[in-house]
């Protein structure tokens, strides 16, 4: 678990580089990911369900992402975009389109169905915590 964290820390700073984000930056949001990925590993293995590991890690790193864009002073995408990388499901569309090849469809649409919630939790998520600021305002006017 400890080499899978360290890797997602990594993996984080150089789609960061690539990104183009400031050096600055770059340990926070490899710590975002790590810790992003960290929270997806324990919740996985204690429910055996990597769409509620990825809805739940993607809330965290999306509200980690709003406070440290609020404390650093600068755009939440720096921290949200590099932070949300280790949790895309990559391997599911590999999955997908390898079996697709192999012409075993049955497999294929599982694993595109698979990949299409974690997608959409992962989604869903954000919108989730980029709204609740919102309501709250509303609330405290009213």
């Amino acid at each position: 678990m400890i080499l899978s964290v360290l890797s997602a820390f990594i993996s984080t700073i150089g789609f960061s580089i690539v990104f183009h984000v400031q050096k600055k930056h770059l340990l926070i949001c490899g710590s975002v990911g790590a810790l992003g990925w960290l929270v997806y590993l324990l919740i996985n293995d204690r429910y055996n369900s990597s769409v509620l590991a990825s809805f739940i890690a993607a809330l965290l790193v999306t509200e980690l992402s709003y406070i440290l864009a609020k404390k650093r002073k600068t755009p939440i995408t720096v921290f949200l975009v590099s932070g949300i990388i280790p949790l895309v499901p990559g391997l599911g569309l590999y999955r997908t389109m390898a079996t697709l090849l192999e012409e075993n469809y049955a497999a294929a649409l599982d694993y595109a169905l698979l990949t299409f919630e974690i997608a959409g939790v992962i989604a869903g998520a954000i919108v989730i915590i980029s709204l609740l600021p919102l309501l709250w305002r509303k609330r405290k006017t009213n």
